[in-house]
């Protein structure tokens, strides 16, 4: 194990997650046969008629994803609308509530990707073979399906399960070119008839869906994700995984599935885990952010003006865009779980403009997710066959939504930590060096800075009065620290 990997581990440990599955999952993980089966008599009774194997469903993720949550595809309706169809693998087939694998992902609650190394929710036999939609594998799957009009809205919806197969899968980077028309298609285009047209459509229902949802005050913000990049063993640099349109295109999808998913809960008075963003903790900062870039916002949050100034300033500089994308990012707030009961009035998501919202979309990921998925499979069988209960009290799920509220926070410190010991590695031989960065938060437990080659956080020591978040200013590097992930530096004149 080489010494990000021990950081790693020592991080997951300290922040109460567990990086090793234990001997009982694996001894579970090692007795399941196989993926269940779509074709024998028990799944034709849960599936009856859903057999939608031969539909040109897709998968796009990151280009080395084999943990495949979802796939979607779409058809043409009349008066220009589209019906779009996700599939969702359907893992609470394949892990039992109460097992020794469930309990991991219970204790994890989502899987906790650093630049050292992936540490899965679920035994990757699970998350890329079993229960993943991989291409060319006969899949069991929760399907959301959406009927989106010419302007964007979702004006029905249904939740079943089904059979799926995957016909191709794909990769944000190639998908998204070839969509922004920088790139010839990639080679599964041309290797399955219909493919192409296939995406054009779901892309022309994700863009009325994401106009709506601009038009509705949702946030369009750019931040880039930093992203380990090796030679052999050997890390050589983090660089900034930008978005593209075919990383928009299931952002969207998705965010539509997981607001038919909450409201299908609803309608069939289940409770449910709900994901909300309230309204922004500093919305104070953000008003004076605005105001130093000629914007005028209103004293209280008001996301639809808001989402105007960032249309405005991504216009006028695309190049910062993305900082600026960070320092509202921090000045939101995190999302969070809560439970959502029957009749109760949902709190919405401030970021995205919708007022149902929940995670639904990746259970090989989120444990969130899984719980969901458990709540669906019982809400749709009660409805063909009545009579059935949710599967969690709700003292439990109120008690899962604190606990997965407070893994995710801890995944993302362990996350960020990791980032920035392989940060510090790189900067190691760079003291004295002067970098352009912009102060990502600033408290009474200190003052951050982002500098972005590489794309990283750092600590002003000395010289930080008066910076606050969104601040652009000039620091030198004084110290790094590659086992305490620590990144120092002092503000420096400005060029």
């Amino acid at each position: 194990m080489n010494r990000l990997q021990s950081i790693a581990h020592q991080l997951m440990r300290e922040r109460g997650l567990l990086p090793d599955f234990s001997p009982e999952a694996l001894r579970e993980v090692q007795a399941i046969a196989g993926a269940p089966a779509v074709d024998d008599q028990a799944a034709r009774a849960v599936l009856g008629a859903r057999d939608l194997r031969d539909r040109l469903w897709v998968s796009i993720d990151n280009d080395t994803s084999r943990d495949l949550d979802q796939l979607s595809v779409a058809e043409p309706l009349p008066g220009d609308a589209i019906k779009v169809l996700v599939a969702i693998a359907d893992v609470q087939a394949t892990v039992a509530r109460g097992s020794a694998i469930d309990a991991h992902a219970a204790n994890n609650t989502t899987s906790v990707y650093t630049a050292a190394a992936i540490f899965p929710m679920l035994p990757e036999r699970l998350s890329t073979d079993l229960t993943s939609l991989g291409p060319g594998e006969d899949r069991l799957a929760v399907v959301v399906e959406l009927w989106v009009d010419r302007d964007g809205a979702v004006t029905q919806s249904e939740v079943y399960r089904a059979a799926v197969r995957n016909r191709a899968k794909l990769a944000y980077p190639s998908v998204g070119a070839w969509l922004e028309g920088s790139a010839p298609p990639p080679a599964p285009l041309a290797e399955v008839p219909g493919l192409d047209a296939q995406l054009r459509l779901q892309d022309r229902a994700a863009v009325a869906m994401r106009e709506r949802r601009d038009q509705n005050g949702a946030l369009d913000l750019q931040t880039a994700q930093a992203e380990a990049v090796f030679e052999g063993d050997e890390l050589r640099d983090l660089r900034p995984d930008l978005p593209n349109r075919a990383k928009q295109l299931i952002e969207d999808l998705m965010v539509a599935a997981n607001g038919a998913t909450a409201r299908f809960l609803a309608g069939r008075g289940y409770p449910s885990l709900r994901r909300v963003l309230r309204s922004p903790e500093r919305w104070e900062r953000i008003v004076a952010l605005a105001a130093g870039l000629g914007e005028k916002l209103p004293a209280m949050p008001d996301g639809k003006a808001l989402g105007r100034a960032l249309s405005k300033w991504r216009r006028a500089d695309p190049g910062r865009f993305p900082e600026l994308s960070l320092s509202v990012v921090k000045l939101l707030g995190r999302g969070e779980y809560v439970l959502e009961l029957p009749g109760q009035a949902p709190e919405g998501h401030f970021g995205l403009a919708v007022t149902d919202y929940t995670h639904s979309t990746a259970p090989n990921r989120r444990f969130p997710d899984l719980v969901t998925q458990r709540l669906l499979v019982s809400a749709i069988a009660g409805g063909a066959a009545g009579g059935a209960h949710p599967p969690y009290t709700e003292d439990e799920l109120r008690s899962l939504a604190a606990h997965c509220t407070a893994q995710e926070v801890n995944a993302a410190k362990v996350e960020r930590q990791v980032s920035k010991a392989a940060a510090a590695l790189l900067l190691a031989p760079r003291i004295g060096q002067r970098f352009d960065a912009i102060v990502t938060g600033a408290s009474q437990k200190g003052t951050w800075v982002r500098i972005e080659h590489p794309l990283t956080e750092g600590k002003v020591v000395r010289g930080f009065e008066g910076l606050d978040v969104g601040d652009r200013i000039r620091v030198e590097l004084v110290h790094t620290d590659v086992d305490r992930g620590f990144i120092d530096f002092v503000r420096a004149p400005a060029r």
